[in-house]
C-alpha cells in the first residue's frame, strides 16, 4: 500500500514559481516510477511529467517542457515538481502518483496504482 500526499500548491502570479512536493509512505516507493498529473475544471486529466525509479530517465508534457522540472529523494520519500515561467494555463489540480513497475516514465493515467489527493495551484495575471 502507497500512499501519497501533495503540497506547495498555492496562489501565484504569471512567470512566478513554485515549488509542489509529493511525500510518499510504503517502501517500495525507492523502486517507483512517480508521475505529475494536473487537471483544471471541466477538462480531462492530463499528464504532466514523470520520473523513473533512480532518476535516471524523465519524460515531460510538450506545454511544460523547459520550464517544469521533476525530480525526485528517495531517502525522503519525495518526488517534486519545480514550475517555472508559470502560465495562467497551468491553473489546475496537481496530483502525484505511483507506478511500481519503476524502469519505465509512465504517460497513461492506467499506468499508474496509486494517486494522491491533489494540490490547488492558480496562477493568475
Amino acid at each position: 500500500q502507497v500512499q501519497l500526499v501533495e503540497s506547495g500548491g498555492e496562489l501565484v502570479q504569471t512567470g512566478g514559481s513554485l515549488r509542489l512536493s509529493c511525500a510518499a509512505s510504503g517502501r517500495t516507493f525507492s523502486s517507483s516510477t512517480m508521475g505529475w498529473f494536473r487537471q483544471a475544471p471541466g477538462k480531462e486529466r492530463d499528464f504532466v511529467a514523470a520520473i523513473n525509479w533512480n532518476g535516471g530517465s524523465t519524460y515531460y508534457a510538450d506545454s511544460v517542457k523547459g520550464r517544469f522540472t521533476i525530480s525526485r529523494d528517495n531517502a525522503k520519500n519525495t518526488v517534486y515538481l519545480q514550475m517555472n515561467s508559470l502560465k495562467p494555463d497551468d491553473t489546475a489540480v496537481y496530483y502525484c502518483a505511483n507506478d511500481r513497475t519503476g524502469w519505465r516514465t509512465s504517460r497513461r493515467e492506467y499506468e499508474y496504482q496509486y494517486w494522491g489527493q491533489g494540490t490547488q495551484v492558480t496562477v493568475s495575471s
